[in-house]
């Protein structure tokens, strides 16, 4: 399986992720440059995160414009699997292949550390080695992470199980404690917390490996 990490001017943990692909999944990786026009032939791409062109305007706006991007929308209408972590998550809700919008998180402060979630949703590409409603430990990192969904909108995220994460503790003031999601095809994955630094035991948790694994073994059986 080949995944494409894809680089924009401030992006910092491009370079987390490519370790977690090449070294602790062993698979292959290309990284993208957010000024190419065209991916290379990728089965998943990450967006990865960090603080793409300094957050200015808005986290991910000016990202979500680069020209590498209307290849990747094109990837996720063909039904190519896309997951954004944190500032990726950010940039897919302002490239509109995700729903709602991130805020400021509730106490305007910048937030850094492990936090406790629940899988609400293992039946994704992202989720499957999981068990539904388990626990798990994750590492966060973020200021603007306050998810935020109107009622209507909330209704639909919930009729069509698009919820994927769910924080124990909201450490940002996200509605219905909401951490992850996922668009109603299940293809795009936008989530918060950072896998990638949670996949060893000396990270303090190895369950961020298995959004990875997950990705791997749904490609593996064809799914």
């Amino acid at each position: 399986m080949t995944f494409g990490v894809v680089v924009f001017p401030g992006s910092n943990c491009d370079l987390d992720a490519i370790y977690v692909i090449s070294k602790a999944l062993r698979q292959d990786v290309a990284t993208i440059w957010h000024q190419d026009a065209d991916l290379p032939s990728v089965d998943a791409i990450i967006l990865p995160g960090g603080f793409s062109y300094g957050d200015y305007l808005r986290p991910g706006a000016i990202a979500s414009r680069s020209p590498i991007m209307k290849a990747v929308i094109d990837f996720a209408v063909r039904g190519g699997w896309i997951l954004g972590i944190c500032n990726g998550f950010q940039v897919l809700i302002e490239a509109g292949l995700l729903p709602g919008t991130l805020l400021r998180n509730q106490t305007t402060r910048f937030v850094s550390k492990p936090s406790a979630l629940i899988v609400e949703n293992n039946t994704t590409v992202f989720t499957s080695t999981f068990k539904r409603h388990q626990e798990i430990l994750l590492s966060i990192a973020h200021k603007d992470g306050n998810y935020y969904a109107d009622n209507l909108l909330l209704e639909e995220l919930e009729k069509n199980h698009q919820i994927v994460l769910k924080y124990k503790d909201n450490p940002n003031g996200s509605i219905k404690n909401i951490a992850g999601i996922c668009n109603k095809e299940g293809n795009v994955m936008g989530m918060m917390p950072h896998p990638e630094r949670s996949f060893a035991s000396w990270l303090g948790s190895t369950d961020g490996l298995s959004f990875f694994q997950s990705m791997l073994a749904s490609w593996e059986s064809g799914s």
